[in-house]
């Protein structure tokens, strides 16, 4: 029976009230409005965003109850009206980056943050209301996505089409986590050849980073990360050495100069601590390290020494890894695809979604690089 412009009742995570953990419950999911899409969610994934969120009991500009989840991948159930790139039964990445293909980021080559992703920031769909219902209580949207959720609705710029024989289980990653690192190196540092690079932090991000500059052909990728758990897969994907700040007396940017002899030509900084972006500046080279932030930091200043910069070091921001919204998901699964990336070293763990409360524990021991959530 068809399920088209009809209300769906389905489970998904929701987290009623800051620093609380996962509640699965029964949702009702509204039909999509004009240029919208209704999706199937297949799998998804925690990533450091909601780690972050879930910890953090202060951050009172979120809007609760919420379905969290910008990671993931699904199969398009219905569309409304005006959707005219993707169809019913279409395979799709959820995009928490959208590319509306109008503002002038979207319109410039060499930008990507399309001004439509401040519309996460209302936690609802462009009209200003929900299409999930609990209990007879409007739940909040997050990412532009909700994919901790059987079904979720998104704009149809927040949606891109990929290959119909694309694993979803696999390709899922390029929602985020892959883009992200994997782009940072590639798009936003623009690594070179023969270059010496330093990853602050290995979660699934990082480790994408080091899959980057392995690509772009870096000699020299040091790993960095109080956590040993992680240097073994850290080499597995690329890290030619690794490192762990507490074995050292010295700041960790000495011990990088000390290894290099004269700084890293690139790094990366995966966390988010305003202390590790520090560190990493003062780790590059003098005169043209370029040190690029891809941990997300919110609601904290940056205090770095303007001494740093006056030799030619650069610092830098970037957002889903340089890579505009649609287009690139499309271009990586296609990648993946052809067997040019590898996504499958980043995933770790299996569950249903039922059992999120247990991946959130997993990935708090450091051991779980992506638990797939399989809805």
């Amino acid at each position: 029976m068809s399920t088209t412009g009809k209300v769906i009742r389905c489970k998904a995570a929701i987290v009623w009230k800051p620093g609380g953990s996962f509640s699965i419950e029964e949702v009702e999911v509204a039909p999509p409005k004009a240029k919208e899409v209704r999706i199937k969610m297949v799998a998804t994934a925690l990533c450091g965003t909601e780690m972050k969120m879930l910890k953090d009991k202060n951050l009172q500009h979120q809007h609760y109850p919420i379905i969290m989840g910008h990671e993931g991948a699904g199969i398009v159930e219905s569309v409304g009206e005006g959707v005219s790139t993707v169809k019913a039964g279409d395979k799709v990445i959820a995009l928490f980056l959208p590319q509306c293909g109008e503002c002038t980021s979207c319109l410039n080559s060499a930008d990507n943050f399309c001004i439509k992703l401040k519309q996460a920031e209302t936690h609802l769909m462009s009209d200003g209301t929900s299409r999930f219902t609990c209990k007879g209580k409007p739940v909040y949207h997050f990412g532009n996505t909700s994919t901790f959720s059987e079904y979720t609705v998104m704009d149809e710029i927040s949606v891109a089409k990929i290959d119909a024989a694309a694993p979803l289980e696999k390709v899922f990653l390029v929602s985020c986590g892959f883009s992200t690192g994997y782009g940072g190196a590639i798009n936003t540092a623009k690594v070179t050849p023969g270059s010496t690079c330093a990853v602050f932090g290995l979660g699934g991000v990082g480790l994408s980073v080091i899959m980057g500059c392995k690509a772009a052909g870096a000699t020299r990728i040091i790993a960095v990360d109080i956590n040993k758990d992680k240097f073994e897969k850290a080499k597995e994907v690329g890290a030619t050495e690794c490192i762990n700040p507490q074995d050292y007396e010295k700041p960790i940017q000495e011990v990088l100069f000390d290894l290099t002899g004269d700084g890293v030509d690139f790094s990366f900084e995966v966390i988010g601590n305003p202390e590790t972006v520090a560190a990493a500046l003062a780790s590059c080279r003098e005169s043209h390290g370029v040190c690029v932030i891809i941990g997300l930091i919110i609601g904290v200043q940056l205090n770095i020494s303007g001494h740093l910069f006056f030799s030619g070091r650069s610092l830098k921001g970037s957002v889903y890894g340089g890579w505009k919204g649609r287009d690139g998901a499309s271009k990586l699964v296609s990648d993946y695809m052809a067997k040019k990336i590898n996504l499958d070293a980043l995933i770790t763990h299996s569950l249903n979604l039922d059992k999120i409360n247990e991946a959130v524990e997993l990935m708090k021991t450091g051991k779980c690089v992506r638990c797939v959530l399989l809805l």
